[in-house]
């Protein structure tokens, strides 16, 4: 039997208080934060990011407890150095031209490279892995669970402004992205064998040295026995977190599921997804995506509802069952997107937004 493990990644905006800014804290908070939890702290290509991944979880109540440790760790280094951590998108208005890049060679490959799309890629997101043992099985899964990208994407969107300006998107972040190579939706692949061979052809005709520059909003990872999601924007909430950790992994089990049935879900092409991931990104939950089967137009909210209803009967077994019951939270009060807005409209300033994100981003710890 499968175990559905779970690996949790969130990349952190950090803050200057005064100005609130984006602000290098010059690798401090990775140095401080690696002497107690070693490589579980990391630098990002910006100097103003810092990224965290826990250890492989054996369900959602371990996956809770090592992402609240990890932000309060780094929130509690920020504050020593006179910083604050914040979890969204984008920032709402911190312009990536004044930011700096790391020291590390493989930050300025990756600059040398794709040039202004990499240097303005000054964005945040979650990863969540989901642990399948078998590679065959893994891109099985893969290939069905890209259907469901968008409606969790809609439930994550936490990016409403780039550079002081409202963008008219719920996540801008992927908008941003989108200049990257190799990102979005992926194409259907036949068998293990058919992905493997199209890295060995990037590789070959030196299109990227490795598989882990393939940056697809869901891909077989290249080293790790896991599906990774990447479609989500950095929930502002812990519980927000745990709500899409808990998705993805119920989403894996209910496709394993199926399959050991010799059932599965109908695999739509990426041209049909892609209608729905745009949908999200504008929208968020208030929209409405396309129901391939149906032909028609639906509420976004009723969509996300039949998801829940798909993944019931593995709810029990993965013993996430609470953690869902924060979608309809989201549902009621909106997602981080919304709630930026809200922020926002009250006094027209970005600064009190800030606020918003580095207050909210606390909460649970």
């Amino acid at each position: 039997m499968n175990n559905f493990t779970l690996g949790v990644e969130e990349e952190f905006m950090v803050i200057d208080p005064v100005t609130r800014e984006l602000k290098s804290h010059q690798q401090k908070i990775v140095d401080g934060a690696q002497k107690i939890h070693e490589d579980q702290v990391k630098a990002e290509m910006h100097q103003a990011v810092v990224e965290v991944g826990t250890h492989i979880c054996q369900n959602t109540d371990e996956a809770r407890r090592e992402v609240t440790k990890l932000r309060g760790t780094v929130a509690q280094l920020a504050g020593d150095l006179g910083l604050r951590i914040g979890a969204a998108g984008t920032h709402p208005f911190s312009h990536w031209q004044h930011q700096l890049i790391t020291d590390h060679p493989r930050y300025f490959e990756i600059v040398d490279e794709l040039q202004e799309a990499a240097r303005s890629n000054l964005i945040f997101g979650l990863h969540v892995h989901v642990g399948i043992q078998s590679r065959d099985m893994a891109i099985n899964i893969a290939n069905q669970a890209r259907y469901f990208l968008p409606h969790v994407y809609a439930l994550s969107t936490n990016s409403p402004f780039w550079e002081g300006r409202n963008t008219g998107y719920k996540s801008f972040r992927t908008k941003v992205f989108d200049k990257f190579p190799r990102t979005g939706i992926p194409d259907y692949f036949a068998s293990i064998e058919d992905y493997d061979n199209y890295i060995k052809l990037l590789v070959k005709t030196n299109c990227i040295d490795n598989a882990k520059k393939i940056w697809w909003d869901l891909r077989v990872h290249p080293f790790f026995e896991t599906i990774e999601f990447r479609v989500c924007d950095c929930p502002m909430l812990i519980d927000e977190t745990m709500t899409m950790v808990a998705l993805f992994q119920c989403i894996c089990a209910k496709l394993y599921k199926l399959r050991l049935s010799n059932m599965k879900f109908i695999t739509y092409n990426r041209a049909l997804i892609n209608e729905n991931k745009w949908r999200a990104a504008r929208y968020g939950i208030d929209g409405k995506m396309i129901d391939f089967g149906k032909e028609l137009e639906v509420n976004t909210r009723a969509l996300i509802l039949e998801l829940l209803d798909f993944i019931d009967d593995v709810v029990d077994d993965l013993g996430c069952r609470d953690e869902l019951q924060y979608v309809h939270k989201i549902l009621e009060h909106g997602t981080g997107a919304d709630r930026q807005l809200a922020i926002y409209n009250q006094n027209n300033k970005f600064e009190d937004v800030v606020d918003y994100i580095t207050s909210q981003t606390l909460k649970g710890i």
